[in-house]
This record gives structure tokens, sequence and C-alpha cells, in this order.
């Protein structure tokens, strides 16, 4: 079993700050590409920002300059640093990760339960 769990949502005023983490735990051979998703009430989930083994990153053309994902292949983790909060981005913010738990495996994707972020004044 691989776990995902998600910290660092909150409230913020427009124009903000947060920082979101998320440590994978469990059977875990290695991982491949880490990502977060969100989802606005009514909205379907979308992509945030996506970064494989190797550092390459991906973002939505809505968080581009204002959003930065990272991660840590030695401590399983990804963050998501994010600036310039608009009250657009309110949703609720979903760590995925593409493990793979043991060699010779198929990856799965795993999700965590997801943390809200609220930009609101």
């Amino acid at each position: 079993q691989v776990q995902l769990v998600e910290s660092g949502g909150g409230l913020v005023q427009p124009g903000g700050s947060l920082r979101l983490s998320c440590v994978a735990s469990g059977s875990i051979f290695s991982i491949y590409a880490m990502g977060w998703y969100r989802q606005a009430p009514g909205k379907q989930r979308e992509l945030v920002a996506t970064i494989t083994s190797g550092g390459n990153t991906n973002y939505a053309d809505s968080v581009k300059g204002r959003f930065t994902i990272s991660r840590d292949n030695a401590k399983n983790t990804v963050d998501l640093q994010m600036n310039s909060l608009k009250p657009e981005d309110t949703a609720v913010y979903y760590c995925t990760a593409d493990v793979q738990q043991h060699r010779g495996t198929i990856p799965y994707d795993y999700w965590g339960q997801g943390t809200q972020v609220t930009v609101s004044s």
C-alpha cells in the first residue's frame, strides 16, 4: 500500500502565498511523475503542475509564473509554492504520484485525500 498525505492548505488573502507539501509513504520502489491537481466547487478536477523524477516541470497556463513545483526524491515529497494567489485559485488541492511498488511491476497512480485552499479577503 502507498499513502499520500498533503498538508499546508488554509485561508489566505488575495495576493498572499501558501506552500503545500505532500509525502508518499508505504511500499515504494520508485516514484516517477508527481504532481498537483485541484478541484473547485462545481468544476472538474484540473491539472495544476507536474514534475518528473528528473525535475522536468509542467504547469497549467493559469498558474505559470505564480506557482512552483519541486520534489525531493530521497524523501518522496513534492511541494507546491503558490504566490500571488487569486480567488479563482480556491479549490481542494490533490497530490498525485506515479508509484512503482516493486521492481518490474507496472506503476500506479496514487492520490492524496486533498487539502483545502481558500483565497478570500
